[in-house]
């Protein structure tokens, strides 16, 4: 076996009580394998099944007991076959014991790789555990255990075991559950196991690591804590999106008869100053441009090559700093994971000494750094202490890469401290809003949590490979239905909905929601409240179309459309006040040519207000409106004054910006903000 594949033994148990849950132990498996033909072709399987009627093992034959285990498949290079024929699993009548089965697969892996053949062993339990086993005919089950974790650590045989609890009820199976938990944390102690306790299908599928990743480093080097001390330190990903595997093009071109025609395919591009030339531009004629302006300013390969960023491979150290000043949302990519060099005993104590201070002062560390020579960039990091729990792990740290100030987004909002109360929820809709955020809790108490990162599968890459499995059958196979283990993932539970109506009704009763027939298709819109005096017909959302939300100044056709596209844009802190201050000289100048113009000019005024409220400049639409009032009454304009009684026009008024130095009963009264005299015309 080469040394990069794989020799796994599948050790499943099918007695009585593992019935119920077997169809969702054939889904993950069959999973397992479909990933092995598309990443792992030339890996290779065996399957072993224990707590059937009949045994059927070499062990068995050679020297007698290993009762109810079968081999299913002898370790053999994965297939087709091997994919289909677990999802076929047969159905035992008798109470396993996983010990056998241990011993079975274990034996098996020897005899198949013994003769120093290179390559991963791996043997994968899955069992509820709660079938007793048989005692040894020598010592105890510990020593027995004992023996056969050195025997696998000598081998270089790994383990995973998978528990399945989730349809376990009474009494009857506690003292042989608790003695099959206390033998298999044995195998972790004693060998290289790890033990899973899953409650549902979904975890199931999670659990099972169906690809396998080699651990490799990205950096290994000095962690650089001054120029006169240096950490060893090796740096793997702890974290990496795994993406879909990369689909070929294939050419059919080739002849049938071809047995070694590789059907790739092969693009070659050809650069010309027009498309109607028949002369190419040689590679050495062309030339990068980058756009400065209305200008493209070329740039030579060597001089794009002398702007690179260069500097030596290392990691320094810059500080430190308190852990509550890096703030979550500045992690920008790919979480890592730094240890001290194994084979360097100070690096590992000076690594340790390091996090369990920083841990016991809640500090993390700034780092710049640098992976590899002649990298192009530089990236500056925190390291965050990981104090082990375990005396056979060494502490470490997880490494994120901090953003520089050209990363950061900042964009400016409202603060809801100075929202008025009345668009603030009371304590009621409060109530209902934490009933909502307990009902659909993840985690709750005596149960496992939902959704873990560790045990939850991406359900688009699953559905991806049961699809590709299909197609290799079935050329013209359509789409399946989604999956309803993998709908758990993507939907809301609705036996929780179902079970908790009440409080989704109460919250739904508690929060009314209008429909807005101004609202269009792909527009963005901001909620505007009732502001105080102000008709129902006017309480509605201020709604722009995100392709037009360009605007940049208020026009005279559509001064309403034009003033809340500017206010509602976001790339700049200054549209706000640019869109106000145009506002008010559209305003003025519809008043000053009042003469059946007047409604036109109310409905700016009332859209002026609306803005205001909500960039809670409630100073600027006060003044502006003691002005305006003024105006009219200069320019002797009372039928316009009317419509301020009618339209109920009022001053923003301290309920609806804690700003404003008007109080709810002088909202009515125009010359309650004391103005600049006029000078008389």
């Amino acid at each position: 076996m080469a040394r990069n594949r794989e020799g796994l033994v599948l050790l499943i148990d099918v007695g009585p009580a593992m019935h119920s849950v077997l169809p969702d132990v054939e889904k993950a498996c069959s999973l397992l394998l479909q990933k092995k033909l598309i990443y792992n072709k030339y890996d290779e399987v065996g399957i072993v099944v224990f707590g059937t009627e009949e045994t059927g093992n070499e062990l068995a034959r050679e020297i007698g007991g290993y009762e109810h285990v079968t081999v299913l498949r002898n370790i053999r290079v994965v297939d087709e076959v091997v994919a289909e024929h677990v999802k076929q699993l047969p159905r035992g009548t008798v109470a396993g014991d996983f010990l056998d089965a241990v011993i079975v697969g274990m034996d098996m892996l020897i005899k198949m790789y013994s003769g120093g053949q290179k390559g991963k062993k791996r043997m994968c339990l899955i069992t509820n555990a709660a079938c007793p086993t048989k005692d040894p005919f020598e010592g105890t089950k510990d020593d027995q255990v004992s023996t056969i974790a050195t025997k696998m650590a000598a081998e270089g045989i790994k383990m995973e075991s998978i528990v399945m609890r989730s349809n376990l009820i009474g009494d009857a199976h506690e003292k042989v559950i608790e003695e099959n938990d206390h033998l298999l944390n044995l195998f972790s102690s004693n060998a290289i196991a790890k033990t899973v306790n899953v409650e549902s299908p979904l975890s199931l599928l999670g659990s099972l690591k169906t690809r396998r990743v080699a651990p490799v480093t990205l950096f290994r080097g000095d962690l650089e804590i001054n120029p006169t001390m240096k950490i060893k330190v090796w740096v793997y990903k702890k974290v990496a999106e795994e993406r879909l595997p990369t689909l070929q093009l294939y050419s059919d071109k080739a002849p049938p008869t071809d047995k070694f025609a590789k059907h790739e395919v092969k693009i070659d591009y050809d650069y010309k100053v027009t498309a109607e030339s028949t002369q190419v531009i040689a590679p050495e004629e062309r030339v990068k441009g980058f756009r400065y302006g209305p200008q493209v300013i070329p740039i030579s390969p060597d001089e794009i090559e002398t702007l690179k960023f260069k500097t030596d491979k290392g990691m320094k150290l810059l500080g430190f700093t308190e852990a509550s000043n890096i703030l979550r949302h500045y992690y920008m990519k790919d979480v890592n994971i730094v240890v001290p060099d194994p084979n360097k005993e100070k690096s590992v104590l000076a690594v340790s000494a390091i996090a369990r201070e920083m841990k016991e002062t809640n500090k993390v560390a700034i780092v710049r750094c640098v992976w590899r020579n002649g990298q192009g960039n530089v990236v500056v990091g925190v390291l965050t202490p990981n104090v082990s729990e375990r005396e056979d792990t060494p502490d470490s740290f997880y490494f994120n890469v901090l953003p520089f100030a050209e990363d950061v987004r900042e964009f400016p909002f409202p603060s809801f401290n100075k929202l008025p109360a009345s668009w603030k929820p009371d304590e009621q809709q409060q109530a209902v809003a934490d009933n909502l955020v307990k009902m659909l809790d993840l985690a709750p108490s005596a149960k496992e949590e939902v959704l873990l990162p560790d045990l939850t599968p991406n359900p688009v890459l699953q559905r991806f490979y049961e699809y590709l499995e299909l197609k290799s059958k079935f050329t013209d196979a359509a789409l399946p239905p989604m999956d309803e283990t993998f709908k758990r993932i993507m939907e809301q539970d609705p036996e929780l909905s179902s079970n908790n109506k009440s409080i989704m009704d109460a919250f739904r009763g508690s929060f009314e929601v209008k429909e807005n027939p101004k609202l269009k298709k792909a527009s963005k819109r901001l909620l505007r409240d009732k502001p105080s005096g102000s008709d129902d017909e006017d309480n509605r959302m201020i709604t722009y179309d995100a392709n037009e939300n360009k605007i940049d100044i208020v026009g005279d056709t559509n001064p309403i459309q034009d003033f809340e596209a500017m206010i509602s844009r976001r790339d700049n802190h200054d549209w706000a006040t640019k869109a106000i201050t145009q506002m008010k000289n559209r305003i003025v100048k519809l008043v000053e040519n009042c003469t059946d113009e007047g409604d036109k000019a109310l409905e700016c005024v009332l859209a002026l207000r609306k803005g205001c409220v909500l960039e809670q400049e409630p100073k600027q639409f006060n003044e502006f409106l003691n002005h305006l009032f003024e105006l009219c009454q200069e320019r002797k304009l009372p039928h316009f004054l009317k419509h301020f009684t009618s339209k109920k026009i009022t001053l923003i008024p301290k309920s609806e910006a804690p700003d404003s130095d008007v109080v709810d009963e002088n909202a009515g009264d125009y010359f309650t903000v004391k103005q600049e005299p006029m000078l008389e015309s």
